[in-house]
Order: C-alpha cells, then sequence, then structure tokens
C-alpha cells in the first residue's frame, strides 16, 4: 500500500463517494487507521456499529419529545439523513444488518467507510456490503511516518463538482477484460472502477481519461476481488515450452498488429497492476475467507433460539405480558405515543399517558446455543499408520480453532470390533490433544459401530443444550458389522442406516475420506448423513486442516 492510493481513496470518497458506495477499509487500529480517520472529519461523518438500534438507524419517533409535547415529533434516522457514515466492527455485522446497510446504499444519497478488523480468514465484511463498496484499502504495511500530509486531502476534494469525463470504448472493453481475468463476477466493479476512474480524471483536471486513471482505479476498486494466482512449480518449463520460434513470433506479431486497433488499451497491463499493488498473501487471504463465509453462512455458532429473557435483544412485537414475557416499556410508550392527543380529548380520567392493551409490547431474545464438535476416527489397520497420523495432525489443527471460539469437542474412534468414547464433551485443548496422541491403530473397522456412538453422543449433547455437529475420517472400508462380526457386505448396510440415523439427528457435518482413491460408497453414506463428502487422497495436516475448518464452522 502506498500513500498516494490513499490519497487517492480519500480524494475520491469525499468527491463522489455515494456514487462509489463508499469505502472498505481493512486495518487493525492504531495510528495509520487513526490518521486515516480524523482525514474524514471534515466530512461530518457519523458512527453507527453493530448493535446500533434499528429505530436510530431508520428513523421514527422521538419518544421523549412527543411525550414532552403532546404530538407526535418525529426524528430521521443517521441512513436516511446520507452522507459518510462509518461503521465499527463492520466484520460482525450479522446478514440482516448487512443487508440493511447495503439496501442503503443502492437507495443513494449514502457512503459507508466500513471498519474490517478482522484476523482470521473466515472474518471480514459480510459479501453484500464488499461487492457495493468500490473502495478498498488495507493499512496493516503502513508506516505511520508516510502519511503526514494526509491531513489536508479529504477537505479539498469535498468542494469539488463531480467527474464529467467519459471514457472510450477500448478504455471499457480493457476494464471488463481486466475483470474477466481476475475471475470477478458481475458488471457492478467494472461499473464502480470506471467511475472512479473518471473521478480521478476531475481531481487532477483532466480533459480525458488517461491509462494512468485506468491503473489507479484498478488498484482501488478491481484488485482486491480478484483471485489470487495459482502456484506451480513447472512456470518456467511452461513458457519455454510455449514459445514459438522466431520465425513464427514474427508472423503472429503481424497477424495480432492487422487483428487488434492500434489504440488499444492492452487489458494485461491492468491486470499486472492489479496483481501488483496488493501482498500476494492478502489476496489469497481476501479469496479463502470469501469462500470460507460463503460456505459457513451466517455464523460458526450454534442453532439460534428464540425467548423472552436472555440473548441478544430483537425488536419487540405486540403481546401480552405474562411469566414468560416481560413488557418493554420503551416500546410501549412509543406505540402509544401516536394516539395520546386522541386519547386525551375522549378519557374521561385526565391521565400523563393514556396506554391501551394493544399498545403493550413485549421484549424478545435471540441466543445462539453453544456448538459440539464430535470427531469420528477410523483407527483401524485400513487406516495406514501414515495416514492416521495426518488425521491427527489435522485434528489437533482444527482443535485449536475449536478452543479459540469456545466451542466443545468430542472424540470418538472406532477399530477392532467396536467403539470408543475417548473423551466426552469438553472444552479443554490439553486433554483432547493427550488422548489424540495416545489413540492406537489396526485391527477392523467398525464403521457403523463409530457412526452409532457418534450419534449416541450428539444426542446426549442435544439434551444438554448444545448443538452438535460430525466430523468423519475414515478410508470408508467397512468390514465388521454392529455385532461385531467380519462381514463385510452387512457392515456396509449397517454403516448406511447409522449414516441414516445421523442425517435424521446431526445438522450439517462432513465425511473426509482418507482412503487413496475416493470411495463412492462412502459418498453414499455422506449422502445419507446429510453432510459435505470431500476426498482427500493426498493431503498432509495443513492442507486438511484448510479444507476441513470452513466447512465445519457452517
Amino acid at each position: 500500500m502506498t500513500p498516494g492510493r490513499i490519497h487517492d481513496a480519500l480524494r475520491l470518497l469525499a468527491l463522489d463517494g455515494a456514487g462509489l458506495g463508499g469505502l472498505w477499509l481493512r486495518a487493525r487500529p492504531g495510528p495509520v487507521r487513526d490518521a486515516v480517520l480524523a482525514a474524514l472529519e471534515p466530512l461530518g461523518a457519523r458512527r453507527i456499529g453493530p448493535q446500533t438500534p434499528e429505530d436510530a438507524l431508520s428513523g421514527g419517533i422521538d419518544l421523549a419529545a412527543t411525550l414532552s409535547a403532546g404530538q407526535v415529533v418525529s426524528r430521521p434516522g443517521i441512513l436516511e439523513q446520507g452522507g459518510l457514515v462509518i461503521v465499527t466492527g463492520a466484520e460482525r455485522l450479522d446478514p440482516a444488518r448487512a443487508a440493511r446497510l447495503a439496501q442503503a446504499v443502492d437507495d443513494g444519497g449514502l457512503a459507508l467507510v466500513c471498519l474490517d478488523e478482522g484476523a482470521a480468514e473466515d472474518e471480514g465484511l459480510p459479501g453484500a456490503l464488499a461487492d457495493r463498496l468500490g473502495l478498498f484499502l488495507y493499512l496493516d504495511d503502513m508506516r505511520h511516518d508516510a502519511l503526514d500530509d494526509l491531513d489536508t486531502v479529504s477537505a479539498g476534494g469535498a468542494a469539488m463538482q463531480g467527474p464529467d469525463v467519459t471514457l472510450a470504448p477500448d478504455q471499457v472493453r480493457a476494464l471488463v477484460e481486466t475483470a474477466a481475468a481476475l475471475a470477478i463476477d458481475g458488471m457492478r466493479a467494472p461499473l464502480l472502477t470506471a467511475r472512479a476512474a473518471r473521478g480521478l480524471a476531475a481531481l487532477d483536471g483532466a480533459a480525458t481519461l488517461t491509462e494512468d486513471h485506468l491503473a489507479r482505479a484498478v488498484a482501488l476498486c478491481l484488485a482486491h476481488r480478484g483471485t489470487p494466482l495459482p502456484q506451480t512449480d513447472d512456470t518456467d518449463e511452461t513458457a519455454a515450452d510455449d514459445t514459438p520460434p522466431p520465425e513464427e513470433r514474427d508472423s503472429a506479431a503481424e497477424d495480432d498488429s492487422t487483428d487488434a486497433p492500434s489504440d488499444s488499451l492492452p487489458a494485461e497491463l491492468l491486470v499486472a497492476a492489479a496483481r501488483a499493488q496488493l501482498p500476494s498473501d492478502l489476496l489469497r487471504s481476501l479469496a479463502e475467507g470469501r469462500r470460507a463465509r460463503a460456505a459457513k453462512g451466517s455464523g460458526g455458532t450454534g442453532a439460534a433460539q428464540r425467548g423472552h429473557r436472555r440473548g441478544r435483544p430483537l425488536p419487540a412485537r405486540p403481546g401480552r405480558p405474562g411469566d414468560a414475557a416481560r413488557l418493554d416499556l420503551v416500546a410501549t410508550l412509543r406505540a402509544a405515543a401516536p394516539w395520546q392527543t386522541i386519547r386525551a380529548r375522549t378519557a374521561q380520567v385526565p391521565r400523563l399517558v393514556h396506554l391501551r392493551p394493544a399498545d403493550f409490547r413485549i421484549q424478545r431474545f435471540e441466543e445462539r446455543t453453544e456448538r459440539l464438535l464430535i470427531f469420528c476416527v477410523d483407527a483401524s489397520g485400513s487406516q495406514a499408520v501414515a495416514r492416521l497420523a495426518e488425521a491427527k495432525g489435522a485434528i489437533e489443527l482444527l482443535l485449536a480453532q475449536a478452543y479459540a471460539r469456545r466451542d466443545h469437542v468430542a472424540l470418538v474412534a472406532f477399530r477392532g470390533k467396536a467403539a470408543e468414547v475417548l473423551l466426552p464433551p469438553t472444552r479443554s485443548l490439553v486433554q483432547t490433544k493427550k488422548r489424540l496422541a495416545a489413540l492406537p491403530g489396526g485391527g477392523g473397522t467398525p464403521l457403523a459401530a463409530g457412526v452409532s456412538t457418534a450419534c449416541d453422543l450428539a444426542q446426549m449433547a442435544a439434551r444438554r443444550g448444545l448443538t452438535p455437529s460430525l466430523a468423519l475420517l475414515t478410508d470408508g472400508r467397512a468390514n465388521i458389522d454392529l455385532d461385531g462380526q467380519p462381514d463385510r457386505q452387512r457392515a456396509q448396510d449397517d454403516a448406511l442406516s447409522a449414516a441414516t440415523r445421523a442425517g435424521r439427528g446431526l445438522p450439517g457435518g462432513i465425511v473426509i475420506d482418507t482412503g487413496r482413491r475416493p470411495s463412492p460408497s462412502l459418498a453414499t453414506l455422506a449422502e445419507r448423513a446429510a453432510a459435505s463428502y470431500v476426498p482427500l487422497p493426498r493431503a498432509d495436516a495443513a492442507s486438511l486442516s484448510r479444507t476441513v475448518a470452513p466447512l465445519l464452522d457452517g
């Protein structure tokens, strides 16, 4: 990240923030981020957060003023006022709030600056907002002394008029081809990039839009949306093999010069500029974060439960207070406020506030249950020693992530003729690692016993208020039935029956095929269990953990 890009982003935000949707500011708290936010102060930015009440966002009745004046007094919402709004803790926005903000951006007149402090791959700006914010800045690689002259940038740009230059047809084609080369879906990103390029030209006082304006706009609006380049070990060999002889290169150059217009802008230059603007590890982190958030949906916690006692507050609903429901006094007064003038005229007894049963509002809360990850591990002889070691290493990495989220974990192992619960549900990372390290290998594969034992454990956990999820690691070569007898066909049938039971009792889950070749029978078992099937024939512990973690977060 260069100071010039930060200057460009802030000047565009002051010039045409509503047209560009706003700025995605990915940075940890610190002096660099504080300097950027201080540059926005002349624009009169207001702040909201994940817990800002809905009535503050959308407006409504000013309860205190209404009760004092005896007539309805309304107040505008923050989003209705438009302008620049800073969203703190944007990586913690729930899907409903993110959709509400995205709709406000679509309505126009509003520019958002979303502060993203996400550290893990599954933490980041919700996709609905990331798609609509045209500008992106990453500040964790910046030094504070590089931003000494930032304080006057936004104030100067605020007084300028909107962009009025246009893009030539070849420039439009170059932008679209660049987005396609970066594997960016949809047309919103190229349109925002074109608008940013026009804004940069207007800020520079240019009558025409140049290649430099396009490259700077691509760096701000397209680079972070792309996918990282695949890493290959034979790049040089491939390049050498694909290089045509000199005479063929000359003829190919002549053909290209006759087909392509001489003044066209090569999209390859814009793609290279986009790739060079952000660190490769950041591009990879953003791409993996998008996949992780798409895989896990609304979050990695347990199931949502509605109630009237505790949890995250929800909007109040009409109802009668009682033993299980408490009166929401503020919401009740707000519902009664518009009718006070009419009720005062017809009231037989003068009162300060006139209430009716229809005004009553009750409190509501949403509480997330704690989650339990049940690791069901194949420790049989068909699971080779090396593969078992890889599975152990992957589980240790996943256990560390579960511990950070304060999830419960349990460990079930099956080998020989039966399955065993090596570790009941616990949050102790030390105990889990000890039991996992002591897990022996060898013997038959009682797959049905393992899945059945995991189901029994899940049912007991559900009765304790936990939300269980299953992670089954096996090569699928079941050869011991539920009675402990060596019967391969019956063992397969018992395993499918246990998987059907798991599909009814375990929401979600994953079946990891650790065999050398993908097993069709194990894919069928995963379908019966309503779980994701992932064949990983040649994976070490780290790659196994990276593949499994997003699916377990659902």
